[in-house]
């Protein structure tokens, strides 16, 4: 009798565990992410390492199903608003893809922070609530924000004089190139090869990193130094998938995020090497240094300000301060 009711529990212990397995099966979350930049390009590879090491450590608790990237998934430039409705859990795209819905992402271009900073700072959590606001999101991470603009032409300059020179241009940097008399022309970044080759445009604006990855140095004849800004992309996850989630399912995606951003060292020797490889195919440097690269920073950093003020005057000021050093 007593060995029937030790079997008996035995079993009851087993099917309980088996039923406790079951539940924690259930309750792994997957969710589904987009990059607004194609598989394996420059500002992919991290996000895509991110991707990876939450699968690795959120086993049985949370896993990410990445569905690509760039406009054989999606329109880069509605992402933002397919994490506003949850068409998308989660995604890997620059402030400057998603103004329309949110203004005040231009002014993430123009901190001087790096995110790890922001978080220690107040900026990340007011520059958060916005995002809550404005695209039903949650800022999860950044990534790239060591990673810096630089002004590339096809005609030598001896000073921040674009005078009669016709520069492809995003909003990132329109003030600052009008301001130095560039003519300003639209393209799609698919286009920029085209134009630079039949002399429809004279230069561009872009980071280190990604020139070569295009093509672009082949009809790219100059870089200019000092670098600007930063090319920031953001991860962003519908405010509403993220509030679903437990504590341990978030705490896997933070340390993931945590990581990520932890890559900002990494960046910066990318950075150099790319700066060295540049160099190799022929892109020669124009280098504004001492007191002409200390105004020409200046000149980068007012004329965007004062745009982005201009633009936001609610918010404008209240973000300069949090992201000017």
């Amino acid at each position: 009798m007593h060995k029937r009711l030790t079997l008996a529990g035995t079993t009851g212990l087993a099917l309980a565990g088996l039923v406790w397995a079951g539940a924690a099966t259930a309750a792994e979350v997957t969710l589904n992410a987009v990059s607004a930049f194609a598989e394996g390009t420059t500002f992919s590879k991290n996000f895509e390492r991110f991707i990876e090491k939450v699968n690795e450590q959120g086993k049985g608790v949370i896993q990410i199903n990445y569905r690509g990237g760039g406009k054989k998934v999606m329109n880069p430039f509605q992402l933002g608003d397919a994490i506003r409705t949850g068409v998308v859990d989660m995604g890997n795209l620059p402030g400057a893809f998603y103004t329309k819905l949110m203004p005040e992402a231009d002014a993430i271009k123009l901190s001087q922070f790096t995110i790890a900073e922001e978080r220690k700072n107040g900026a990340w959590a007011y520059v958060n609530k916005i995002h809550n606001k404005k695209v039903n999101a949650h800022h999860l991470a950044r990534q790239k924000d060591c990673v810096p603009f630089h002004l590339y032409i096809n005609k030598k300059i001896d000073k921040p004089d674009l005078s009669g020179m016709k520069i492809r241009v995003t909003p990132i940097y329109r003030a600052f190139f009008a301001s130095m008399g560039a003519s300003m022309i639209r393209t799609k970044p698919g286009d920029v090869y085209t134009a630079l080759e039949r002399g429809t445009v004279d230069g561009y604006g872009w980071p280190t990193q990604g020139v070569l990855d295009l093509g672009w140095h082949e009809v790219t004849k100059f870089r200019v130094d000092p670098p600007f800004y930063r090319a920031s992309v953001e991860v962003l996850m519908n405010l509403d998938k993220w509030n679903a989630l437990d504590d341990k399912q978030r705490g896997v995606l933070q340390s993931a995020a945590v990581w990520m951003e932890s890559l900002c060292e990494e960046d910066k020797q990318v950075n150099s090497t790319e700066r060295d490889r540049q160099a190799k195919v022929g892109i020669e440097t124009i280098a504004f240094t001492g007191a002409d690269g200390e105004a020409y920073l200046k000149q980068s950093y007012e004329t965007g300000w004062a745009a982005f003020i201009k633009a936001n005057p609610d918010e404008g000021p209240k973000l300069k301060k949090l992201l000017s050093r």
